[in-house]
């Protein structure tokens, strides 16, 4: 197989989320990733409306978009985008590899957000290279597991949310409303 890097073509990963508000778990799984998936970029894409989020908690989306800029703002291969696409499959075409958390696999997987199993099987079939990071309480295919530091692996937006600001990523941490 021929080496991607070596003709010049960028390597570029794909982590869709909603990013409420990014955590420290967050960046690390996205460094991870870089590192062992030879990822030139990754890119933080959250769906404008969320998919099965209509009105997210927390500071609207411009607001939360800015807090993940200003939090990679530092790291020249992290990006962040914003789609009208709500399901990761969707959101993944056109990457070299999707990351997702174990939460999100189980969603893919969900037959709810497709027509039939048939087509999520398909939609699953078409993903490109896929990294699902570990978490507590949700499994990863040994195959696709990306293992992620133990501390890490209850990290969640939600509960930073919820008043544990030490999960926040950085900026997130100071500015978050």
């Amino acid at each position: 197989m021929d080496d991607p890097l070596a003709d010049g073509e960028l390597r570029r990963g794909v982590f869709p989320g909603s990013f409420n508000p990014l955590t420290v778990a967050h960046l690390e799984v996205a460094r991870l990733a870089r590192e062992r998936h030879r990822l030139d970029e990754v890119h933080f894409v959250v769906s404008r409306v969320a998919l099965d989020k209509p009105t997210p908690p927390g500071p609207p989306l411009e607001e939360r978009i800015a807090l993940i800029a200003a939090d990679i703002a530092a790291h020249d291969w992290l990006a962040v985008h914003t789609t009208d696409a709500q399901l990761i499959v969707d959101i993944a075409d056109g990457y070299d590899v999707v990351i997702m958390g174990a939460d999100k696999w189980e969603q893919v997987n969900d037959e709810r957000y497709y027509t039939d199993a048939a087509a999520r099987d398909a939609a699953v079939a078409a993903l490109p290279e896929t990294v699902v990071a570990t978490r507590d309480g949700a499994a990863a295919p040994a195959d696709l597991a990306l293992a992620t530091p133990p501390e890490l692996r209850s990290v969640s937006s939600t509960a930073a949310r919820d008043g544990d600001r030490d999960q926040m990523a950085p900026v997130a941490r100071e500015r978050w409303a």
